[in-house]
Order: structure tokens, then C-alpha cells, then sequence
């Protein structure tokens, strides 16, 4: 128990309100929307700053802030094709972009041909 000014509180209150404010502070990112762009070739084969390497033909994906192993299901806002990457790098480094995908999710969402409108969805976290 800790007494304040005259007020006694439990150490149960307070770690409750340090959990509230903590959320409030820090929200988990789940939805989020913005353009996409790929991975350039010269990409293939290096390490990503997870220490995975990257590999154009499979669905992997940069972002800033996301943990290594997130699924995120994104939709090509226009025509609605979509596809889920893996959360494997960091960036993308420019801030007219939210995400950064591989060849292969480009070419599944339809945005080879230049950076896309999109809606992203976190659906599982690792």
C-alpha cells in the first residue's frame, strides 16, 4: 500500500492504470493504409534486417515498425486483389510509402507497374 497526500492506494490500482496509460501511449498498429511499392532486384539475395534473406519470389514485406513474423493481409484498394506477406525488413525509408513488398506480392496485388493505393490488416502476430 502507498500512502499519497493522504490517500492510500492498492498496488493492484496502480498497476491497472499503469496498463491503461501504457496502451494509450503505445497502440498496437492493426489497420493501417497507405501507398506500396516493391523491392528492386538488386534486393534478391541480400539480408533484410531481420537476417533473413530476401527472396523476390516469396511474400515478404518491409515495414517500419510491425515485429519480425507479423502476417499482414493487404488489399490493392482499386481492384481489391490481395495477398499476405510476412513482416521480414524494415522501411520503407520515404514517407509517401507505409509498405514495402517483394516481386511476388507485387505481382499478386497488381502493382508492378508503380507505387498503389492500399489497405493493410494485421492478421497475426509472431
Amino acid at each position: 500500500m502507498l500512502k499519497t497526500i493522504g490517500t492510500t492506494f492498492s498496488a493492484a490500482f496502480l498497476c491497472t492504470t499503469l496498463a491503461v496509460v501504457s496502451a494509450i501511449a503505445s497502440p498496437t498498429v492493426k489497420d493501417f493504409s497507405g501507398n506500396a511499392d516493391y523491392y528492386a532486384n538488386c534486393y534478391h539475395g541480400k539480408k533484410t534486417a531481420s537476417g533473413a534473406l530476401h527472396d523476390k519470389t516469396k511474400f515478404m514485406a518491409a515495414h517500419r515498425t510491425l515485429p519480425f513474423g507479423t502476417k499482414v493481409r493487404i488489399t490493392h484498394r482499386k481492384t481489391k486483389k490481395q495477398c499476405v506477406v510476412v513482416i521480414n525488413d524494415r522501411g520503407p525509408f520515404t514517407a509517401d510509402r507505409v509498405i514495402d513488398v517483394s516481386y511476388a506480392a507485387a505481382q499478386e496485388l497488381g502493382i508492378v507497374s508503380g507505387s498503389k493505393m492500399v489497405d493493410c490488416e494485421v492478421i497475426a502476430e509472431d
